[in-house]
């Protein structure tokens, strides 16, 4: 068994039910690469790694790290609920958030929590169903329309020294936590959700989170996720959505911290007429791995996906992006859209792309597409011409680059994604 494996299962208090859950994931191990899920992903470096169970109560930070996130908001620090940090002053009635531990703390365990997980390239979700203990709940009532967007906000921070720190880690920051979120809207209700993945200092910590997002008929959700996690971070992430008729689902995702990300986004668009707008942006510099893998099945008639990722490598970084479609047998009138553009920026750096188009159906309109290149030339010798340094002209080509998957969402939520996205270019030197 793996370090990671049998530190993780060291720090397990879980019922016997959940116990059964942990020994299959032990049994499948963690997965290689001739898993094809995970071939442009290594795991070597993050199985020799040994991780503590994340303090019971959250760590202190600096408030000031959160005076740009307006209420209602819910704030975990390393893991746990973080209440005194926490607002949801101007919650919207019918919007009800509880916390995952709240729940467990009154044996009134979420039936999601029972979900299984075959597959050999599921273990990290296998290792969430058994091991979360915290995450967020939210339920927005039957035409409920939310004025506000609900923050949550996941901080991570280095912990004070532990002279006998559990589960064998070596380190008090090398900790791990496993959220498990439920979102579900129900028929005709809207609401906006913006999630901060923020670093109060360096740590080392591993993030191992499942997402759940059901919505109802005609349900609208608005979905942005801003991770800047800490450089040594590692954050695993799962989403499962599905739609029903004549839902609509907009996510953008911004990946522009941590040493290692992966995240799975898959979405099943259930009922006639459901859309998803997914976009984001994979910032890749110094020696990072980002690898995301979307997952889309088109299962009604007259279902739409509109799918615009850009990304960047420079450095030794390496981006990995697969881009799974599928069009289901009945799914007519299906219209499917992948671009997948991607910037290489230095001769170490490293991109891998697969875009994946099945159609089992009759009468859909579908087109994917996938392209690796550098700067364009012309357009550097004009910025060039008109007085610009070198560096700055590829700067602003860059920010322009990464700037178009900001479409997925509107109004002033555009506005502070681009703020985000800038200042990651910045501190890279790439705006």
């Amino acid at each position: 068994m793996s370090a990671l494996l049998e530190s993780l299962a060291a720090g397990f208090r879980g019922s016997h039910e959940r116990a059964q859950l942990l020994e299959a994931a032990l049994q499948a191990g963690l997965p290689a690469h001739r898993d094809e899920a995970w071939k442009y992903t290594s795991l070597r470096q993050l199985e020799r790694r040994r991780f503590g169970t994340a303090p019971q109560q959250a760590a202190a930070i600096d408030t000031a790290l959160l005076a740009g996130i307006p209420a209602p908001r819910l704030v975990f620090v390393n893991g746990r609920h973080a209440e005194t940090l926490s607002d949801l002053a101007g919650l919207d009635a019918g919007v009800q958030v509880r916390t995952l531990s709240s729940l467990l703390a009154t044996g009134d365990a979420p039936g999601f929590l029972g979900r299984r997980f075959e597959r050999p390239d599921e273990v990290f979700a296998q290792l969430n169903a058994a091991l979360a203990d915290e995450g967020v709940l939210v339920d927005v009532a039957e035409d409920v329309a939310a004025q506000h967007p609900l923050h949550l906000v996941f901080v991570s921070a280095p912990q004070a020294a532990d002279p006998a720190p559990e589960s064998g880690a070596k380190a008090a920051d090398d900790i791990a936590w496993h959220h498990r979120h439920r979102i579900e809207l129900r028929r005709g209700a809207r609401l906006g959700l913006v999630e901060h993945h923020l670093q109060a200092g360096d740590s080392a910590h591993l993030d191992n989170t499942l997402v759940h997002v059901h919505l109802a008929r005609d349900a609208a959700l608005s979905h942005a996720r801003v991770q800047t996690d800490a450089a040594r971070a590692t954050s695993l992430l799962r989403t499962d959505a599905v739609l029903a008729r004549d839902a609509q689902y907009r996510r953008i995702d911004l990946e522009l911290g941590a040493a290692l990300t992966r995240h799975e986004l898959n979405v099943r668009l259930e009922g006639d007429n459901a859309l998803l707008v997914a976009n984001g942006v994979l910032l890749g510099t110094g020696r990072r791995h980002l690898d995301t893998r979307l997952g889309i099945e088109h299962i009604a008639r007259d279902t739409r996906a509109e799918l615009v990722w850009r990304g960047i490598a420079s450095d030794r970084s390496r981006v990995v992006f697969h881009g799974g479609i599928g069009i289901r047998a009945g799914a007519d009138g299906t219209d499917a859209n992948l671009s997948n553009k991607n910037l290489l920026l230095s001769a170490d750096a490293e991109i891998d792309t697969q875009p994946t188009l099945v159609i089992d159906a009759d009468e859909v309109k579908a087109a994917h597409g996938a392209t690796v290149g550098q700067l364009d030339a012309d357009a550097l010798f004009y910025l060039r011409t008109r007085g610009l340094p070198a560096e700055q002209a590829r700067a602003l080509l860059s920010a322009a680059f990464c700037h178009e998957p900001l479409a997925a969402v509107d109004g002033a939520l555009t506005a502070t994604l681009a703020a985000h996205l800038d200042q990651a270019l910045q501190q890279v030197g790439m705006a």
